[in-house]
């Protein structure tokens, strides 16, 4: 019997088929999953949001997989040909390329050697020769020498029989799923630098001689290679197995083999028929799987990069919020100047201007004069400064700034850019800011993200962010399709102010799209603040669907405090009910941790609202609009440490985390350029994914473990008591990603070629689509600069050295 979509879903998430059921019903029915998650629970019997996103996608892919099933089903109808057992297959194949298998031999396809062989009447001649080896293949072609059918010789009907039989062999489903797994589990990928591209492609240098294991590549070496490849730098073959100095065929030409029966048993037929599953496997079945497995590996090396950039983004949106305090953004740079933006305590611009500091105009005092005017003037608390261009000097104009004015109290806190000029030339700052210069819109951009980093960010395509991997080497429908619901569950999760959130950020509201957005803001232009949420239902098109979606969502501080929390309307009669059996009003309520402890969420139990929701209502009334984001801190930049000249081995440093890989995590450490800690230099315990340990915005302490100046490379270690110069720190400068993929202390299985640079050079994060690097510096490039030595730990210095001579290691 055929599993359901939803049985299906259900036993790959290990649920009740009836939870899932009751998702896709949701889902159907016009639900967000952030709605399902938090006001659905009763339904779903507490699917959580990980859950419901796993269960959205799963169930896109199997409904477009029946979608094909039926297209497939119809055509091989349609040819006459489908049977009984036919049909079955078909109906049971679980995956597109188990389908597609099934298809081929039916798929309407141009005429090929094997169709016109047939025409001409070589199809008894091939069976026959497949069926009794004993005939003599020459003799038996001779009966089917017919000029007028195109068949000149005996020669060229062994020809026509062998294009049959070849077709044949390659159109087996079955066998052709077998060889491909095979092939996934013993194969590998080779890469090799093409002649003359070796100075060019310096930066791919570490898979100019390369080679490994399918199932062992992990995503960033595919990606890397694959643009190698894009390049013109490198040339990648996928070899179904080691290279073997055995004679004779080889273990996938015997599984041809046996599947159709041909064996060497000294029969006249049994040389030509080996010699056609040779002629089969070498240009049909393996030129067929390596397009499947080269489609299989970017596959999954998408999907992991995709997760990655989809987690560092949560981890931004959801970073500390300085708050409600008057900032003042400064968005560095030398000839065009500093540009200057003073925010009010809500976001609002007061001020702006330009300063020049620095080289070449040097008008230190008048600019340090003008900041003490704005700072005194607007009553800033906090000084946000771009990380870009001049960040450095511009930090020790803000130091001297605080220096010589302790009586401000002001905090200068670094801010990362990325993507902020891709806000300055959008759409919405020229409306948003349509009197103000593009250059100064940066200046507001870098004020604004310290205030509110989420509120801020939704403004720019995720994609502009900087956070990830390769991205844009990634599928673009799958990569915005993952951004967007990270964006929406960061939203959704926090809540939105509706009487100060912006268009972009209430477009990401549960049930709120961008035109319903635009009609929030234009019902509280033209009428004021919004009162209460029923008020929300007097907005142009936003109906009934529409806002139980995003009232439980959306904060009102006005007639009822219940609209300020995240208790959705729905279900204010429980709270009423509360209130009746504890006396007093609902403002009293709110907060009261002793009594609402002492209420029993069963008793206030219905057919509506079960035990879950009741709980989380109880909860929410303890700390009504909780901001799930953790506290605002700052790092402190070494003075006196500007530049990488400046760093020097054994430095213990502040810094802020910018991006985490699957081999490590870049941290900005003020010198303009981001330093790796390698995944190996973490913990002294295993660590499999980086991101257990720290996250994109952590303030770390860190060790400068190796400085390596001509090629920006900046090795660091999280284990502050590292020895300099040993195998057990961070790895070389810049951090190749050898044993990325294994974590600390695994020893790395031995392969041929180095680990990677993998980024190709571009910088940490890739380089977003504004033309900053995340954090606005190169990397210069991923990876560790050697291989590493046993324990896991790459190697650096003189170890570095014993092993290049000891050819185990390549030389740079």
């Amino acid at each position: 019997m055929t599993t359901s979509i939803e049985g299906r879903i259900a036993e790959e998430l290990g649920v009740r088929e009836r939870q899932v059921k009751a998702a896709v019903e949701l889902l159907d029915g016009g639900s967000t999953v952030p709605f399902i998650a938090r006001y659905r629970k009763e339904a779903t019997e507490m699917l959580d949001d990980a859950q419901l996103r796993t269960l959205e996608e799963r169930l896109r892919y199997l409904r477009e997989l029946e979608e094909r099933r039926t297209a497939v089903l119809e055509s091989v109808r349609e040819q006459g040909k489908l049977d009984a057992e036919l049909e079955a297959r078909i109906r049971a194949a679980d995956t597109k390329a188990r389908l597609e298998d099934i298809y081929l031999p039916f798929k309407p396809k141009r005429r090929t050697k094997a169709q016109i062989a047939r025409e001409a009447g070589l199809e008894p001649l091939a069976s026959g020769l497949l069926d009794d080896p004993s005939v003599e293949p020459l003799a038996a072609a001779a009966a089917f020498v017919d000029a007028d059918k195109g068949v000149a010789d005996a020669a060229a009907a062994l020809e026509g029989a062998r294009a049959i039989l070849t077709e044949r062999f390659s159109e087996d489903a079955d066998l052709i799923g077998e060889l491909r797994e095979r092939m996934w589990t013993r194969g590998r990928l080779v890469a090799r630098v093409r002649e003359g591209k070796e100075e060019a492609g310096a930066k791919f240098a570490d898979y100019f001689d390369f080679a490994e294991p399918f199932t062992a590549l992990p995503s960033h070496r595919v990606l890397a290679m694959l643009r190698g490849e894009k390049e013109d730098v490198l040339d990648l073959v996928l070899e179904p197995e080691e290279p073997s100095d055995e004679p004779g065929p080889s273990s996938y030409e015997n599984m041809v083999a046996r599947r159709f029966g041909v064996a060497g048993r000294g029969r006249p037929g049994d040389k030509w028929l080996a010699d056609t599953v040779r002629w089969a496997w070498r240009t049909r079945i393996l030129v067929h799987l390596g397009i499947d497995l080269r489609l299989r590996l970017r596959t999954a090396a998408e999907d992991e990069a995709v997760r990655v950039f989809a987690s560092n983004l949560r981890d931004l949106l959801l970073a500390a919020p300085a708050g409600t305090r008057a900032t003042l953004g400064l968005d560095p740079g030398f000839r065009t100047g500093v540009k200057v933006a003073v925010v009010d305590a809500t976001g609002k611009v007061v001020a702006t201007d330009v300063i020049h500091p620095h080289v070449p105009a040097n008008k230190w005092d008048q600019a340090l004069a003008t900041l003490e005017r704005l700072a005194r003037e607007h009553h800033v608390d906090l000084i946000a400064i771009g990380n870009g261009t001049a960040s450095r000097e511009t930090d020790k104009l803000a130091g001297e700034l605080c220096a010589r004015h302790p009586e401000l109290k002001l905090t200068k806190v670094m801010v990362s850019e990325a993507g902020a000029s891709v806000y300055s030339a959008s759409a919405f700052a020229s409306q948003e800011l349509p009197d103000m210069d593009v250059s100064l819109r940066g200046a507001v951009s870098i004020a604004r993200r310290l205030q509110d980093p989420l509120a801020e960010l939704v403004k720019i395509d995720p994609k502009s962010i900087g956070v990830g991997q390769y991205q844009h080497d990634l599928s673009e429908v799958k990569l915005s399709r993952s951004l967007d619901a990270v964006v929406e569950d960061c939203v959704n999760g926090v809540g939105v102010d509706v009487n100060t959130a912006s268009a972009p950020l209430l477009s990401r509201v549960s049930g709120i799209g961008a035109g319903l957005a635009e009609n929030i803001v234009a019902h509280r232009d033209a009428n004021g603040p919004f009162r209460s949420r029923r008020s929300l239902k007097d907005v142009a098109r936003l109906g009934p669907k529409a806002y139980e979606q995003c009232a439980g969502f959306l904060r009102i501080r006005g007639d009822d405090p219940l609209d300020a929390s995240s208790v959705h309307p729905e279900a204010y009669p429980v709270v009423r009910a509360m209130v009746k059996k504890t006396g007093g009003d609902v403002a009293a309520l709110i907060g009261n941790t002793d009594v609402l402890r002492s209420l029993r969420a069963d008793e206030f139990v219905s057919e509506k609202f079960g035990l879950p929701t009741v709980t989380d209502i109880i909860r929410e009334l303890e700390k009504p609009g909780r901001d799930p984001r953790p506290a605002f801190k700052t790092a402190t930049f070494k003075e006196g440490v500007e530049k990488i000249g400046d760093l020097v081995s054994g430095m213990v440093l502040e810094g802020v985390v910018t991006n985490v890989a699957a081999f490590g995590a870049f941290v900005d450490v003020g010198v303009h350029q981001d330093g790796l800690v390698h995944v190996s230099a973490m913990s002294r315990s295993f660590v499999k994914d980086p991101r257990d340990v720290v996250k994109p915005g952590d303030v770390v302490r860190v060790k400068v473990m190796e400085v390596d100046i001509p090629r920006k490379r900046i090795s660091l270690s999280l284990r502050l008591d590292d020895e300099v110069g040993s195998a057990a720190g961070a790895g070389s400068a810049g951090g190749r990603a050898s044993s990325g993929e294994r974590g600390g202390g695994r020893p790395p299985r031995p392969r041929q070629g180095g680990g990677d640079r993998s980024s190709g050079g571009r910088s940490s994060g890739d380089r977003s689509s504004d033309g900053r690097s995340s954090g606005g510096r190169s990397s210069g490039g991923r990876g560790n600069g050697g291989r590493p030595a046993a324990g896991g730990a790459p190697a650096n210095g003189a170890m570095a050295d014993a092993l290049r001579r000891a050819g185990l290691l390549k030389g740079e």
